[in-house]
């Protein structure tokens, strides 16, 4: 039997308003690794990366209501990640196996089988593109776009936060079916992005734009067919001013929710009807069983070189709280990877 130090990130209480990274706090424990009992069903995997991902912001509240339920104050958060499993209980994990999915944020775990963890069998691309592309992030942006979006040639598409991880997924894909794509961001760093290595048609930085409304319609003079939505609020709302009869709204997230205590409004719903708008909001894990459609699409898109993938990485879980509150302020461009261990 083994005792190693245990480094974990904790929330320290529930979060009001825009975070702080001394709402997380970087404590030390120590864990044994022992043979986890035969037939337990636990794994025990050292974590490799963590992904950061505005959702974990809501679950830093204790109003947030979702399957994961909110996060315990004095206790490790937790996301998505990529792990070695280190001893395993379960018959489907072998010592050695190089797992993604759910993860606690510390450097060694003692997880149920139960947890959602899916098997790495490529490995000829870089293991942290299973907290992104090639994990939740890639099945969300898939899914959301071709199962939700049911995109044509030549349909005009609208991506916002599109230099997120998802968003310059999505609007990627819209480009390869032959989309129309415009993305917005924050920052002129992300909007050049966007134009010139991601290869959207337009972008533009919404913190410039006074008047949402006609910046659409400046871009989408003939409406928006399809809408991919991270960030919610006003920006929703104006979208449903100017989208199309038949239009689709795929519902990802509500980042520019998040550190409102009081939730935006949304006043232009009657669109939906007045335009048999379908607006659908949905989750990665209603799609999982299309993972393996998935990688059979993105995987040769990677070789091929046909799909460029933005990473941000830190070193060293001590690192993590910075880079996850980061997200907030809009200061990663790009995937935002925590590395805790090389393999």
């Amino acid at each position: 039997m083994v005792q190693l130090k245990n480094k974990q990130v904790i929330l320290k209480k529930y979060v009001s308003g825009f975070p702080r990274e001394s709402d997380l706090q970087v404590v030390e424990n120590f864990i044994e690794l022992k043979k986890v009992p035969e037939g337990s069903n636990q794994i025990l995997p050292k974590n490799l990366y963590l992904s950061c991902d505005p959702y974990q912001r809501a679950m830093m509240s204790n109003s947030f209501v979702s399957r994961f339920g909110s996060y315990t104050p004095g206790a490790p958060i937790h996301g998505y990640g990529v792990a070695k499993v280190v001893e395993s209980g379960h018959p489907d994990y072998e010592k050695d196996d190089l797992v993604w999915g759910y993860a606690i944020w510390e450097e060694y775990s003692l997880v149920p089988s139960s947890h959602m963890l899916f098997k790495i069998e490529h490995t000829n691309v870089p293991l942290s593109y299973y907290t992104g592309i090639l994990g939740v992030l890639g099945i969300t942006a898939y899914a959301g776009f071709y199962e939700i979006g049911c995109p044509k040639k030549e349909d005009c598409a609208f991506v916002s936060d599109a230099s997120g991880g998802i968003g310059q997924l999505v609007g990627q894909f819209a480009k390869l079916l032959g989309c129309y794509v415009v993305g917005s961001a924050g920052s002129k760093e992300k909007v050049d992005l966007l134009k010139n290595k991601l290869g959207f048609d337009e972008a533009f930085n919404y913190k410039e734009e006074p008047d949402l409304d006609a910046t659409l319609k400046r871009y989408f003079p003939k409406g928006i067919d399809i809408y991919f939505d991270n960030v919610g609020g006003k920006t929703l709302d104006m979208v449903l001013v100017n989208i199309r009869i038949h239009g689709r709204i795929c519902q990802c997230g509500m980042i520019s929710q998040y550190n409102l205590d009081q939730p935006e409004g949304i006043t232009n719903l009657a669109q939906l009807i007045y335009k048999r708008v379908r607006m659908h909001g949905f989750s990665a894990s209603d799609y999982y069983q299309l993972y393996p459609k998935y990688l059979g699409f993105i995987l040769p898109l990677i070789k091929e070189g046909k799909i460029v993938y933005v990473e941000v990485k830190v070193e060293g879980l001590e690192n993590g709280p910075a880079a996850l509150v980061g997200l907030y302020g809009g200061h990663n461009v790009g995937k935002q990877v925590v590395v805790i261990a090389h393999e």
